[in-house]
């Protein structure tokens, strides 16, 4: 315990979890640490709920790196705490109050967050609330098992409480790298050229003089289980190995690939997995959230370094993570979101992008959003800033969902966060469209053909062909039976004829 506040001065901010909740006031703006369910307060996040609860009057503005766990989004979502919440989400609680109204919700680019706090848009910052592994003899702060926005939430706010987590392991000291970019006209270039590279600090320097509380839990990260993975996924997962199979004997890709980034979720984790049985080695990985696939391929010797902002791993894989974390950290990286994020990067790497759609329509558009248009799902995260900027974009998702009621492709999609210009690759488990160098209606035929359900296909294939007789032939649809594809399922619950 003394090796997790090294500077003694600060031992003199040690207090409860109830009292730092004390420091956080009405109308307050509150930025926190965490990246998925991983490294994000706890203990202060449950007492600011129970003071709700409680019926004190308290409403706060709530800034993450991405969703976090139930400790603080479902928390303070179910006692009314958040007032808006920014800038993704993954929480039950939390996304039924956003498509109420009755929380504010805006959803952003998880590259761009960091920039707006540094230049103040979101107003003033009133206080950071940071989980850390130890503090060192300097003040500064190391991370657990995320990094996201804890660097600018502490450079940017008024006042600091720092939850100390015991349950983490010591061994995630060292893994860290941070690396903080300055404000144009002074900003340099991010000198990584590739994964592997170190260019910062393993704490975050911090102005002391600002931490107001410091507290002690042992809560751990709420991490979730992990669906199996299922034979349409198993599909989806060999359409693309397959792919890339054919892109290294047509020259575009080497042999050991390009640095891979994939999303979050079981679709995301079987695309990863499927790799292990491959023939590719020495692969790298510079991406947002390292989990469970990830710690199978380097445990196979296929991945030689991955770099991203957190460790996410399932249930199952919390156990085996902590049990060879020393192993673990000779292999992986936790940058701040502004660097595994950061266009700049991503572009010069050449990273290739592998995100989940909800759905994607016939010309090539993506919707990761928003379920019929208008209920939020999760968020755009970090998707946008590797699809637009990667060496090139996939986009994965099963050709049904609802149980085989509703098509995922679509003829137009109800929102769009991705547009035909920056897709490159559709997956569904029916096959895969390669959109590189089509106009609209080629595009079009070949998502029908290799990427629909066959039960919608002929009813795609039929829009499309009528579509193609109205005045504009370029990108044709029929808007209002376009957008019925959508009210039809809200009104019958099927698309099903």
């Amino acid at each position: 315990m003394n090796r997790k506040i090294r500077l003694e001065y600060l031992k003199r901010k040690i207090m409860t979890a109830a009292d730092a909740a004390s420091l956080i006031k009405n109308g307050m703006t509150v930025a926190t640490s965490g990246f998925t369910p991983s490294g994000y307060p706890k203990a202060v996040p449950l007492a600011l709920a129970k003071r709700a609860e409680e019926g004190e009057e308290i409403k706060i503005n709530l800034i993450t790196g991405a969703s976090v766990g139930d400790e603080l989004d479902g928390a303070l979502s179910r006692s009314n705490v958040i007032d808006k919440r920014y800038p993704y989400q993954t929480n039950d609680s939390l996304r039924n109050r956003i498509n109420d109204g009755l929380i504010g919700f805006q959803d952003l680019h998880l590259s761009h967050v960091p920039q707006m706090l540094d230049y103040g848009f979101f107003g003033k910052i009133d206080m950071a609330i940071v989980e850390a592994l130890a503090i060192t003899e300097e003040g500064g702060i190391i991370p657990t098992t995320s990094v996201g926005l804890t660097p600018q939430a502490i450079n940017n706010a008024e006042g600091i409480i720092i939850e100390i987590n015991t349950a983490q392991p010591k061994e995630l000291e060292g893994i860290h790298d941070i690396y903080i970019t300055e404000k144009p006209p002074n900003r340099r270039p991010i000198p990584i050229l590739h994964p592997k590279d170190r260019i910062g600090t393993t704490s975050i320097p911090c102005d002391i003089s600002k931490i107001k509380a410091i507290i002690y839990t042992d809560i751990p990260d709420n991490v979730r289980p992990l669906g199996g993975i299922d034979e349409a996924s198993k599909r989806i997962s060999e359409y693309i190995i397959d792919f890339f199979n054919f892109e290294v004997k047509q020259g575009r890709l080497p042999k050991e690939l390009l640095p891979l980034q994939s999303g979050v979720g079981s679709i995301a984790n079987a695309v990863l997995g499927g790799l292990v049985d491959s023939k590719f080695y020495n692969l790298t990985c510079y991406t947002e959230v390292i989990q469970d696939s990830m710690f199978d391929l380097i445990d196979e010797g296929k991945v030689l370094m991955a770099s991203g902002t957190a460790l996410t791993p399932s249930i199952e894989g919390f156990k085996r993570l902590y049990d060879r974390m020393d192993f673990y950290r000779k292999h992986c990286i936790l940058r701040p979101m502004e660097i595994s994020n950061h266009p700049e990067v991503i572009r010069r790497l050449g990273v290739i992008a592998m995100n989940t759609a909800i759905e994607a329509d016939i010309y090539g558009h993506v919707n990761s959003t928003m379920i019929a248009g208008s209920r939020m799902m999760n968020g755009i995260g970090g998707s946008g800033d590797f699809t637009r900027n990667g060496y090139f974009s996939i986009f994965t998702t099963h050709s049904t969902a609802k149980g085989g009621n509703i098509s995922s492709i679509v003829p137009k999609v109800a929102h769009v966060d991705h547009t035909e210009h920056d897709v490159s690759v559709i997956v569904t488990e029916q096959g895969l469209a390669d959109l590189r160098g089509t106009s609209p209606r080629e595009r079009a035929r070949k998502i029908i053909r290799n990427c629909a359900h066959p039960q919608y296909r002929d009813l795609l294939y039929d829009y499309l062909e009528r579509a193609e007789k109205g005045f504009y032939r370029h990108q044709p649809q029929i808007i209002h039976e376009a957008l019925s594809w959508h009210t039809r399922y809200l009104n019958t619950g099927s698309m099903k004829k």
